[in-house]
């Protein structure tokens, strides 16, 4: 059980943290939130003349504020409920199976008004936001440092994606000039869609066989370029083994 000189003590610090507290509020105009409108906060008349991505920063600091002015008025209420258990005769004690609380735990949290078994919020919730499944990590394990290679959509992927719709720069920025816009973002050359060129008009059936070729002007542009190379595939030759399922017996 607390002594006298132990309580007055608990509650001249209390009081000292109430007032910091009110000060805060005072000075900082709740985190700012007095002001009817967030441009008032932050000196602007409208968003009119600003950058998207200014208003996403201020919008950004104005939840910040919010969350932390709840906190804080949360602490305020949890200091009037300790100096209401003072001025009961109560303070010391849990208020829900009324045995004695810990000076230990009191100088940590003088505000303490229930023992550690039955303090709210014991368990700390390791549950991520549901979006992360979906936008966390950034790019998942697809990213630019990935070592293994994989043809999954990936962070560059992205980005080509979005360069292709223009950028700063011009044909006339690159060391070899590029003859039209389309072509000056990074690696605009790469298949879309596909890896391989043969893959654009290659398929198979869902286990990977019945192999076939379906006519395209990709098609053509393959062979064509096959055939000015002298050979029967991008990698060479195919050997004897695998030559023969692929070409008709001569009549």
């Amino acid at each position: 059980m607390l002594s006298s000189q132990q309580v007055e003590t608990f509650r001249s610090q209390l009081n000292q943290m109430k007032k910091d507290i009110e000060d805060r509020f005072e000075m900082n105009g709740h985190f700012g939130l007095e002001e009817g409108h967030g441009h008032e906060s932050m000196g602007e008349l409208s968003s009119y003349d600003n950058h998207p991505a200014d208003d996403a920063t201020e919008l950004y600091e104005r939840e910040k504020d919010i969350a932390l002015n709840e906190h804080t008025e949360e602490q305020l209420l949890d200091i009037e409920r300790a100096l209401q258990a003072i001025d009961n005769g109560s303070y010391g004690k849990c208020e829900v199976c009324g045995v004695d609380i810990p000076v230990e735990r009191l100088d940590a949290i003088p505000t303490a008004t229930t023992c550690k078994e039955h303090a709210p919020e014991q368990v700390v919730s390791h549950n991520r936001p549901i979006e992360e499944g979906v936008l966390m990590p950034p790019f998942g394990k697809f990213n630019y440092d990935d070592q293994d290679e994989n043809v999954a959509f990936d962070a560059e992927d992205a980005y080509q994606i979005v360069n292709s719709y223009g950028s700063s720069e011009t044909p006339s920025d690159f060391n070899d000039p590029q003859d039209h816009y389309n072509d000056v973002y990074m690696e605009s050359n790469d298949p879309d869609g596909y890896v391989e060129a043969y893959e654009n008009f290659v398929g198979t059936d869902i286990e990977g066989k019945e192999i076939t070729i379906f006519p395209s002007n990709q098609h053509q542009q393959y062979e064509d370029m096959l055939d000015e190379e002298g050979t029967m595939t991008i990698f060479g030759d195919l050997p004897p083994y695998e030559k023969d399922p692929y070409t008709e017996d001569e009549v």
